[in-house]
Formats: structure tokens, sequence, C-alpha cells
């Protein structure tokens, strides 16, 4: 009987650590902060939420400035791509795909331009007037400028 008690008491114990492992692990994704990065040229220095939806939806084709926008995002089966789609487009990837798909097909806007590297995303905004992305970092350089949503640095 004692033996019983000890089995069971060491196995409720470890579901416990496990469950508690989980639901850490899965608040840590929840509340990753995500940073809007841009070409120095086109973007502005701040939009409102609703306006970063506008863009990165397709909606909004062209900055202010007259430069069109060019979208880059992580691959989605990136962790950071994951989050992505999840965060700011409130979707799975496949139906974020699929979104994508749609809209190219139907002629209304461009393609995303997709990538598997952090770096390389960085690279192409720096190179490419009007480009706009998603990092889970801040960056400024003479190339590249955070954009503030709704007044803060990171969504």
């Amino acid at each position: 009987m004692k033996s019983v008690k000890i089995i069971y008491s060491k196995t409720i114990g470890r579901w416990l650590i496990l469950s508690f492992l989980f639901l850490m692990a899965t608040q840590a994704h929840a509340q990753q902060s995500l940073s809007v990065i841009a070409n120095q040229e086109g973007a502005p220095a701040e939009l409102s939420s609703k306006e970063l939806k506008s863009v990165f939806r397709g909606e909004k084709q062209r900055w202010d400035a007259g430069n069109k926008i060019l979208i880059a995002l992580m691959k989605t089966n990136t962790k950071l791509g994951l989050t992505v789609c999840d965060k700011v487009y409130g979707m799975k990837p496949d139906q974020m795909n699929k979104y994508w798909l749609a809209l190219v097909f139907q002629g209304k806007v461009s393609a995303p331009y997709y990538f598997n590297s952090t770096t390389d995303l960085q690279n192409f905004i720096a190179q490419n007037p009007g480009a706009v992305g998603i990092l889970d970092e801040s960056v400024d350089t003479s190339e590249i400028k955070t954009v503030a949503v709704d007044g803060r640095k990171s969504i």
C-alpha cells in the first residue's frame, strides 16, 4: 500500500511539473514581442495598429511618400514565421499562405518576400526602399529603422 502511494505521488508530481513547464513555454510564445522594421526610405516612423494591419494584409500598397510597399516575412515554417502568422495575421500558416495566394492569383497584390534567416530579411529591407518586415528584435542602422506601432517599439 505504501509503495502504491509513493508511485502515485511521483506520477502526480511529474505530471504537475510537466504541465507547469508546458504552460510556461506557451506563455513565453504568446508574449514574444515583435518589431516592425523598414527601409529608411518610404515607411513612416510610426503606424497605428489599423495601418499596420492594412500594410501587412496587402490593402495598402504604397507609402505616403509614393514608394511601393515590399513586405518581407520569415517563412511560415520558422519559429518567428509561426509567431507572425499568429500574432499579426491571426491565422495558421496554411491559412496565411492561402490568403496571399488568393490575392496574388487575383492580381490584387504582389506576393510577400519570404526568408529563412533574419539576416537575409534585414539585408533585403536594407537594400530595397519601401521594404517593411517583422522581426523579434529592434533594428536601427543607417539603412533600417524600427517603426513604432501605436507609439511603442514592439507589438
